[in-house]
């Protein structure tokens, strides 16, 4: 089933739009989104249209930060109940553990993720945010977008306690660096390794301002009545560390059964139990992220080897033709798919 997100999540595009001396409707009606649906920020909508619309408005107004203007336009509250839960967590750690348990409220495709053993920037944690839709899917400007509220939602909590040590994208830059850089206030790595923010492990443990424990706990009892709690699946859990761990020495099943905090053979268990095996698993992220540093980015073949944890380039080459009929260069030479119309 496609995932929808609910309606505040445009928060602002209308007006933003407006601002930039554009009509929305032509292109929320080209994309089966009605105007008054936004004023129920408890509506759902399809995040697949509101990815599309959002790429589509970039395009439309030349404006490529798109995203990141967007955000300005938004606050906290565009989490509905979600954002008291995690404005009155005791910690910033509690806050991003709330929003990995209870994002699904907000739409299930929009995925948060905690790495506090990142290596990428030393003595940070890794704030990581994904949007997941099946496909070719076009989603920096949703990514811009999703990033840039992350970013100002730990601002909120933190005040001066807030230390952003580098960014990273889910592409290539749709503007200049020096645009990302201004906007975050901190340096962007080089590639684009999904769309992430490097915070201090100072800024992980401060404590929220203003929270109130009462608050929090009349919002999540609210929340889990309603709406439950989504539990990640053992292979989501396994997706996810994949991730993180490609092409470093601890990606193998011992160790991110460890990462897991799970026996080896209790995780083969139940990926078992959901119809498939780490190894499976492996394969399917592999495949995933060469196509996405083939196309979107400008690293050597030989470096995307050792990030997918290849022995040799030839290793690689004899992936990509067994997944895709194309040697790595066939691939890169490809042109990307222009998103559909929903």
């Amino acid at each position: 089933m496609e995932p929808n997100v609910r309606a505040r999540g445009l928060h602002g595009y209308q007006a933003l739009m407006r601002e930039v001396g554009c009509d929305p409707a032509p292109l929320m009606r080209r994309y089966h989104i009605d105007e008054s649906v936004l004023d129920d920020g408890d509506s759902l909508i399809s995040l697949r249209a509101a990815t599309y619309l959002l790429e589509a408005s970039a395009e439309l107004t030349g404006l490529g930060a798109f995203g990141l203007r967007m955000a300005s336009h938004q606050s906290i509250d565009v989490l509905g109940p979600l954002s008291l839960v995690i404005r009155n967590a005791p910690t910033v750690r509690d806050a991003l553990n709330d929003v990995i348990r209870y994002m699904h409220v907000q739409s299930p495709g929009i995925v948060v993720s905690v790495d506090e053993r990142t290596s990428k920037v030393e003595n940070t944690v890794a704030i990581s945010v994904e949007i997941r839709l099946s496909g070719r899917v076009v989603t920096r400007q949703n990514s811009d977008l999703c990033l840039a509220d992350t970013h100002n939602f730990l601002r909120l909590f933190t005040g001066d306690n807030y230390e952003l040590c580098a960014v990273s994208l889910s592409h290539q830059p749709v503007v200049s660096r020096a645009v990302y850089e201004r906007f975050f206030g901190a340096r962007l790595l080089e590639e684009p390794s999904g769309a992430t923010l490097y915070i201090s492990r100072k800024t992980f443990g401060a404590n929220v301002k203003g929270a109130n424990p009462s608050f929090r706990q009349v919002a999540e009892d609210y929340i889990f009545r309603n709406f439950g709690v989504a539990e990640q699946s053992a292979s989501e859990r396994v997706r996810l560390a994949l991730k993180r761990t490609l092409g470093m020495s601890t990606c193998d099943k011992s160790n991110v059964a460890a990462l897991l905090a799970l026996h080896p053979r209790t995780l083969q268990r139940r990926l078992a139990e959901e119809g498939t095996s780490f190894g499976a698993i492996k394969e399917e992220v592999r495949k995933q992220l060469a196509l996405e540093y083939l196309r979107g980015t400008r690293m050597a073949i030989g470096q995307i080897s050792l990030m997918l944890g290849f022995p040799a380039q030839s290793a690689l080459t004899r992936a990509c033709r067994l997944w895709f009929g194309a040697t790595p260069l066939e691939l890169r030479a490809e042109k990307a798919l222009p998103p559909d119309d929903a």
